[in-house]
Order: C-alpha cells, then sequence, then structure tokens
C-alpha cells in the first residue's frame, strides 16, 4: 500500500484513485499521521456485507434484538389532557 500525503493526494487526485483501483486501497497522511484510507467501492462494499449480520444471521441469533425495532422516545413534551367529568 503506497502512502500519500494530503497535498500530494489533493494535486495528483487522478492519479490517487488510479493507483488504488489498480493496485489496491491507498493510504493518505496528515502531518505524518494516518488519516485515511482509500479503497475502491467494490472493496468497501464486501467489507460493509461482514460486518452486517445477514437477515438469517439477525433471526436466528440467541439474543433478542429489540433495541433495533422499538424507537426510543423524544423527549418532548407531552401535551395536557383534560379529563372529562
Amino acid at each position: 500500500m503506497k502512502t500519500w500525503s494530503v497535498l500530494e493526494a489533493k494535486m495528483r487526485f487522478s492519479e490517487l484513485l488510479n493507483t488504488c483501483l489498480s493496485d489496491g486501497p491507498q493510504l493518505v497522511t496528515r502531518r505524518g499521521a494516518e488519516a485515511a484510507v482509500l479503497v475502491p467501492a467494490q472493496v468497501w462494499q464486501q467489507m460493509q456485507m461482514q460486518v452486517r449480520p445477514s437477515l438469517k444471521q439477525w433471526l436466528l441469533a440467541p439474543e433478542a434484538r429489540t433495541d433495533e425495532l422499538v424507537p426510543k422516545r423524544g423527549r418532548g413534551r407531552r401535551r395536557q389532557v383534560e379529563s372529562i367529568a
């Protein structure tokens, strides 16, 4: 994986993109520290699919997943309901 400084990546973005597509991920540094990695879109999509469970895995999981199904209640003010009496 080749390393590019931010300045170099800005000035030669087309070359950075072409190198990424032909040779794989490219590392971009800012002031000598690793800042970002440019990866081909196909590689990124594969990585995202590995992180996200499939529907089958989600349904067969031993633990309940209700936190993801029920939205959290807002902390907004509730309106006053007048009693009918």
